[in-house]
């Protein structure tokens, strides 16, 4: 395959799998947004519709399944939260959708077209009959190991035609997507933990997006998914769809000091946390309750009063007029009719919790709601004030908190919470729009050209490209040594470019674009001169793996290299420090309370390798390398390079401060200055011990070394450092610009570059 054309093949983009229909074919109440949206779900044929409230999902999902049904000639099935099966009914008819959509408790009840059942009746359908499924409110799938979640993706892991609709995701709530994409037959969420995201040891150990794979992710989603917060997300005019004022009121009450008190005069608050935090609120339970009550029994308006504990709910129902109170245990048909007099404004007070009512059901009835205290999770509390405070609400929203005088703080973190979330959500939904547009065919496709730069004086040339591409300018049989740490397969991105063979999604891509470089490495290089390869065994992790252990990059360097006829020639052992290694990633392998509590996963530290190959051809056209004599290269100092472990030239003293048994895994070039705030981890600069005895070994003076992943320059910096000459190849921009710097510094040349 061409270079250019693998390259795309790198691209992440979940293929079309659904048909075609043209918007005029929609019901005509839709808005043109909505049909932009449902034209390309039915193309995608598997595709998430991550929509802010009020926006009309409702209306996608009937349209979406009409046409599943249409297509296959098999029952589309509707998954939703019990109150928002009779929603759903209660709107298709409100909008003049024409479709039946039967809401359905047993196989007995399936019709041709639309059904409609609730999560927990899940288990008794034959799922096999649907030709297509909607799951609403998909928000369920955010739990990685729940059993519903489960269930789904067991039923409905040969469903041709799939959509995950629910609202906006948190955008640090990673898991949700990817449990979403998984649904949606796009990739398993453990192989897009290996590929995007990265194991944050210093985050007790969860999973972060890595800062160079963002571009790839997002742009990944857009292909399988939309996300929307407006009309004018997708070119649309928001009139119409402007939110009306949210009024936030915080009535703090006072908290009796005189229970629980003991033997002392008064009662000493605790802190306040996610434990104790319902201990607490009954200290204000009263004064809540007061507050309450003289507020809504006073008052004409219609109500929805939020609470956290079954106590609260009973006290509320007891005390406040017209009301009506909604637990887990009350009945569905129960349930329905009271929501039913709600909306039609025949019910005034409405009592639950948010994890109950607080999520798909439409209140736009009511403008007024009440927390009777509070939770720490922000997520509850926006999706209860979304209830009210969305699309197709006239009225400003008033939303009133109360709490006592101790619970203060759950403020504050609910504050820190809803400040993260619209930052990071205004961050995702810039990322987005650049990659949404590609899918409604609003921007240009994603570019691969770019430009090169060369840097050339008497001693080096340092070029800013790619490898696979600026390396064919360059002579046959031209290099006298080849030095360099290739990317770690997939472990570390150090760009957003496709170009960058960091920036691939496993082993198998990255050995794919390896293999366009390593015949180009031996032709350049010079018959019977050497390719010193720096490198070390890959961890595999039980999170994305299935499994925790070792893969073999080493023995897959190898082969890659003598297929090419290249011969693998010799290698060194370079030892690591097992401590820091354990210090540096917190590989459970190597800690010690792991080997007492069940060693059978305790493993040893992990080595780097240099592999050394050479190019074997016609004998007569070898340069030798023979500059060594008895006094310049002696045979101790010989024996000591042919050991399998480069030993170091430390005293006792140092010794016993680094504890290296090898070379000095500190002596490298300050990559620090070099990095962007994206970098992960470290650039990996390769040890100047490394490079300083490779060369020795390998080389004459005045010999040409080499490397087509230069870096900050590391290899070359060493090169001229030895009476040697350079040439280079670095990809990202920063790290060559870092690289001249650095070698010009080699003579004491001072030149302003940049």
């Amino acid at each position: 395959m061409e270079y250019k054309k693998f390259l795309q093949t790198k691209q992440r983009k979940h293929k079309d799998s659904g048909f075609e229909i043209t918007k005029d074919c929609l019901n005509p109440n839709m808005f043109e947004y909505q049909k932009d949206i449902t034209v390309i779900a039915l193309k995608k044929g598997k595709y998430a519709v991550f929509a802010d409230c009020g926006l009309g999902k409702t209306f996608i999902q009937i349209e979406w399944s009409k046409f599943v049904y249409l297509h296959t000639n098999k029952p589309v099935l509707i998954l939703a939260p019990q109150e928002v099966c009779h929603q759903t009914i209660r709107e298709r008819s409100i909008l003049h959708f024409n479709e039946e959509i039967k809401y359905i408790e047993n196989d007995s009840d399936i019709i041709q077209g639309i059904n409609i059942t609730n999560y927990e009746k899940l288990h008794k359908f034959n799922t096999a009959v649907f030709g297509g499924i909607v799951l609403d409110e998909s928000s369920i799938l955010k739990s990685y190991t729940g059993t519903i979640k489960q269930l789904i993706f067991e039923k409905f892991k040969d469903t041709e035609f799939k959509l995950s609709c629910t609202a906006t995701p948190s955008p640090n709530d990673h898991m949700e997507i990817l449990n979403q994409a998984e649904f949606l037959d796009v990739i398993k969420s453990s192989e897009a933990l290996s590929e995007w995201f990265i194991n944050d040891t210093m985050n007790f150990g969860g999973y972060r997006l890595k800062e160079h794979a963002k571009s790839d992710f997002y742009r990944w989603l857009c292909s399988w998914s939309c996300s929307i917060d407006c009309p004018s997300d997708l070119g649309y005019s928001d009139e119409g769809f402007i939110l009306p004022e949210l009024k936030t009121e915080i009535i703090t009450v006072k908290s009796n000091s005189d229970i629980d008190k003991g033997d002392y005069l008064f009662r000493i608050p605790e802190s306040l946390n996610a434990t104790n935090f319902n201990k607490e609120k009954r200290y204000s339970l009263s004064e809540r309750l007061n507050w309450v009550k003289d507020k809504v029994n006073n008052s004409k308006n219609q109500w929805v009063i939020w609470c956290e504990t079954n106590e609260e709910s009973e006290i509320l129902a007891e005390n406040i007029e017209e009301s009506f109170e909604v637990r887990g245990a009350t009945p569905e048909n129960v349930r329905q009719q009271k929501v039913e007099l709600f909306l039609n404004r025949k019910l005034k007070v409405l009592i639950s919790k948010p994890s109950i009512f607080g999520f798909g059901l439409n209140f736009q009835n009511c403008n007024n709601c009440i927390f009777f205290g509070l939770s720490f999770s922000y997520e509850s509390f926006y999706q209860a004030v979304k209830r009210f405070h969305r699309f197709g609400q006239n009225l400003p929203v008033n939303v009133f908190i109360v709490i006592g005088e101790n619970e203060k703080s759950m403020i504050d973190t609910i504050n820190i919470k809803k400040s993260k979330h619209l930052e990071l959500k205004s961050a995702m939904k810039a990322n987005l729009k650049k990659y949404q547009d590609l899918e409604f065919g609003i921007a240009k496709k994603f570019k691969i050209d770019y430009i090169s730069k060369e840097f050339k004086n008497q001693n080096f040339t340092l070029i800013n490209g790619d490898s696979c591409e600026e390396i064919k300018k360059l002579e046959d049989e031209s290099v006298d040594f080849q030095i360099f740490s290739p990317p770690f397969s997939s472990l570390y991105i150090y760009s957003d470019s496709y170009r960058d063979m960091g920036n691939c999604r496993n082993d198998e891509e990255f050995f794919k674009q390896f293999n366009y470089l390593i015949p180009e490495l031996k032709r350049i290089l010079k018959t019977g001169r050497i390719i010193a390869v720096h490198c070390k065994q890959l961890v595999n992790y039980a999170g994305t793996s299935g499994m925790a252990g070792l893969r073999d990059f080493r023995g897959d360097l190898i082969r890659a290299f003598t297929a090419h006829g290249l011969s693998f020639h010799s290698e060194v052992f370079i030892w690591k420090d097992p401590v820091i290694e354990m210090q540096r990633t917190k590989a459970q392998g190597l800690l010690y309370k792991q080997l007492r509590k069940d060693s059978s996963y305790s493993r040893v530290g992990m080595p780097e390798y240099l592999l050394i190959f050479r190019k074997w051809g016609d004998r007569t056209k070898e340069n030798p390398v023979n500059w060594k004599t008895h006094k310049n290269f002696d045979l101790p100092k010989w024996q000591d390079y042919a050991s399998p472990c480069w030993d170091s030239h430390l005293t006792e003293q140092d010794f016993e401060f680094y504890r290296w048994l090898d070379v000095q895994q500190t002596k490298v070039l300050n990559s620090k200055i070099a990095r962007n705030e994206k970098d992960e981890k470290h650039i990996c600069p390769l040890q100047l011990d490394v490079i300083e005895r490779a060369i020795e070994m390998w080389t004459n003076p005045n010999d040409v070394v080499f490397t087509p992943f230069l870096g900050i320059g590391s290899e070359i910096y060493q090169a001229l450092k030895m009476g040697r000459r350079g040439l280079g190849i670095e990809l990202k921009e920063e790290y060559y610009k870092q690289a001249i710097k650095f070698c010009l510094n080699v003579k004491g040349q001072e030149l302003n570059l940049f």
